[in-house]
C-alpha cells in the first residue's frame, strides 16, 4: 500500500464531487469545509458502515475489497487509469477488470494517427475484435478493397485461405485466445456469435474442444500469403492503449517466403489431409456459420 498517494488521490477526486449532485447539502457547522463530498456521505453513498472511507483514505484499511474500491471508483468518476491507480496504491496490485464494461470500444483519435506513422503495416482493434484504424501497408495484406471489418472473424473464417498451416499455425492460437477474451468479457455480442459460429463449423468446432486454454504467444513466427509479396512469414507485436483496456495494437513484420527454408512437402500434404472435410458437412457448415455471423460483418 503506497497510503500517501492514495490519500492523495482520494483527496483531489472526492473534492471534485458535488454532493448536490447526488441529492445531499453541503455540511454546515464551524470550521473549515473541504469542498466536495465529506467523508461520511462517501460512507452513506456506498452504503457502508460510518468510518469506512476514512479508514481507507488515512491508509488504515489494509487489503481492502475489490468491490468497495469498484464502487468508490465510479462515486468519484475515476479514468481507468486512476482506476489501476487506485488498486495500486491501495495494495491490491492491477484491478480485475475494467472499471467500464464498455471501455475497450473505443479508442482516441490520436491512435489513428499514431498507426499511420508506423512503417509496418499495424491495426487498432476494440475489445470485440473490430478494426478501428489501420495503416497502408495493412491493407496490402489483402486484396483491393477486402480489409477485414473484424480480425477474429477474419482469421477463423474469411482467411483462411490466406493463413497457410492454418489448422496448426493459427487456428489454435486464435480459438484459445477467443476463449480467454470471452472469459474476460462474457457478455461481449460480437465474441458470442463468433463462438456460436465456431461451434457451427465442422473444423473449426473440433479445433476449438482440442485447443485448451493455454494462449499461445503472439510473437510467433506464422505462415501467411501476402496479397501483394506472396507467401511469407510474419509476426505479431501486440501492445495495449493504458486508457482503453481491451482494444489492442497490432504491429505486423512480414518477411517473403525468399527468406526462409521452404517446408518439406510431405508437411504441407498433411495440413490438407487435416482440413479435408466432406463436402455436403462443409455446405451445411459454412450456411449456418454465415447466419450467425451475418450482423457482424464481413471483409
Amino acid at each position: 500500500m503506497n497510503a500517501q498517494a492514495l490519500r492523495v488521490l482520494l483527496t483531489k477526486r472526492r473534492a471534485a464531487v458535488a454532493p448536490e449532485s447526488h441529492g445531499l447539502r453541503r455540511p454546515t457547522g464551524k470550521g473549515r469545509r473541504a469542498p466536495g463530498l465529506a467523508q461520511h456521505q462517501v460512507d452513506q453513498l456506498l452504503n457502508r458502515g460510518p468510518g469506512t472511507y476514512q479508514r481507507l483514505e488515512s491508509g488504515k484499511y489494509r487489503n481492502p475489497p475489490v468491490d468497495l474500491l469498484h464502487d468508490l471508483a465510479l462515486l468519484l468518476r475515476l479514468s481507468e487509469l486512476e482506476w489501476v491507480a487506485l488498486c495500486r496504491y491501495a495494495g491490491i496490485g492491477d484491478p480485475p477488470c475494467p472499471l467500464n464494461p464498455r471501455s475497450g470500444e473505443q479508442v482516441p483519435n490520436l491512435w489513428n494517427d499514431a498507426v499511420e506513422g508506423i512503417s509496418h503495416a499495424a491495426c487498432v482493434i476494440d475489445a470485440s475484435w473490430n478494426v478501428l484504424a489501420h495503416n497502408p501497408p495493412f491493407a496490402d495484406f489483402f486484396p483491393v478493397g477486402q480489409c477485414p471489418a473484424n480480425m477474429m472473424r477474419w482469421m477463423l473464417f474469411d482467411g483462411r485461405h490466406v493463413l497457410d498451416e492454418w489448422y496448426t499455425a493459427w487456428a489454435p492460437h486464435v480459438l484459445s485466445t477467443l476463449r480467454a477474451d470471452l472469459a474476460a468479457r462474457p457478455e461481449d455480442d460480437v465474441l458470442l456469435r463468433i463462438e456460436a459460429a465456431v461451434r457451427a463449423d465442422f473444423t473449426a468446432a473440433q479445433l476449438y474442444e482440442s485447443a485448451g486454454a493455454v494462449v499461445h504467444p503472439y510473437e510467433q513466427a506464422r505462415p501467411l500469403t501476402h496479397a501483394r509479396y506472396g507467401p511469407g512469414r510474419v509476426n505479431m507485436c501486440v501492445a495495449q492503449p493504458l486508457s482503453c483496456p481491451g482494444a489492442r495494437l497490432f504491429i505486423f513484420l512480414f518477411e517473403p517466403e525468399a527468406q526462409h527454408p521452404p517446408r518439406p512437402a510431405a508437411d504441407r500434404v498433411r495440413d490438407l489431409r487435416r482440413n479435408r472435410v466432406p463436402e455436403p458437412v462443409r455446405a451445411a457448415s459454412d450456411r449456418m456459420r454465415s447466419a450467425i455471423l451475418a450482423p457482424i460483418g464481413s471483409i
